[in-house]
C-alpha cells in the first residue's frame, strides 16, 4: 500500500510559544528546527514509507525539508489542521492509498515504531490515533485512504478524533506508541525529554546537540 508521510509545520518564528518564559526566541527557533530535523531523519528510515511531504510556508523548514528529500508544499500559515488538510488534499488528487500524519516536535520518534504501526492490519477504510502521553492529545494519525477522516489535532483531539470516526462509521483504534508520546510544548514536556535523552543513548542527534549546547551556554 503507497503510504506517505505528512508533516505540517509552523513557521519557526511562531514555534513553541508555551516556552517563551523558559527559552528566547532565538532558542525556541533553534529547538523547533533541531526537532524537525530529527523527525525527517527518523521517517526517512522508514521503508514502508514511499516519501515524505511537508507543508509549510517558512523558507527554513522548506529548505530543510528539501535537504533530506522531503517534498515541500507551501501553504499560507492558517494553522495546523488547515496544513494538514492541504497534505491529504495533495495525496488525494495524486492517488496515494494512505497518509501518515506526525508533528514536527517528536525527536524521540523510533524508525522501527512506525513501521511496525504501519503493518497493522486494517480495513480498506480505516484512522489508527497514535496520543500523546498524557492520553488527551494526538500526536499522528494514519488514514486509509488519506481523507477518510478530517484532521482535527489540538486539545482533546484523541477524543474527538474518535468521535468523528464514530460519527462516520469509519473503524478507529487507538494505538499507544512511546517514542511518539512525547511532543514538545511546555516546559514539563522539555524536562521529559531531557530526562529521557540523558537515559538513553543514540537518536535524536540534532536535538540533543542543540540541548547540549544550551546547557553549556547556561553554565
Amino acid at each position: 500500500m503507497r503510504t506517505v508521510a505528512i508533516l505540517p509545520i509552523k513557521s519557526f518564528d511562531k514555534a513553541k510559544q508555551r516556552l517563551r518564559f523558559d527559552l528566547p526566541e532565538h532558542d525556541r527557533r533553534a529547538l523547533a528546527e533541531s526537532m524537525f530535523s530529527d523527525t525527517l531523519v527518523a521517517l526517512g528510515r522508514v521503508p514502508a514509507l514511499e516519501s515524505i511531504v511537508v507543508v509549510s510556508s517558512d523558507r527554513v523548514a522548506q529548505r530543510i525539508a528539501g535537504g533530506y528529500g522531503a517534498r515541500v508544499i507551501e501553504e499560507e500559515e492558517r494553522g495546523h489542521n488547515a496544513a494538514a488538510a492541504r497534505g491529504v488534499e495533495a495525496l488525494v488528487e495524486e492517488g496515494i492509498e494512505r497518509a501518515l500524519l506526525v508533528p514536527g516536535d517528536c525527536p524521540l520518534l523510533s524508525p522501527a515504531d512506525i513501521q511496525a504501526l504501519l503493518a497493522h492490519e486494517v480495513p480498506e477504510r480505516s484512522a489508527l490515533i497514535v496520543p500523546d502521553r498524557h492520553g488527551t492529545g494526538t500526536n499522528a494519525l494514519l488514514l486509509t485512504p488519506p481523507d477518510v477522516l478530517a484532521p482535527s489535532f489540538g486539545p482533546d483531539s484523541c477524543r474527538r478524533h474518535l468521535a468523528d470516526a464514530q460519527q462516520s462509521d469509519v473503524p478507529a483504534q487507538v494505538v499507544e506508541i512511546d517514542s511518539l508520546a512525547l511532543d514538545i510544548d511546555t516546559p514539563d514536556d522539555l524536562e521529559a525529554l531531557q530526562r529521557k535523552l540523558a537515559a538513553t543513548h543514540g537518536g535524536a542527534a540534532h536535538t540533543r546537540g542543540m540541548l547540549n549546547q544550551l546547557m553549556r551556554a547556561r553554565a
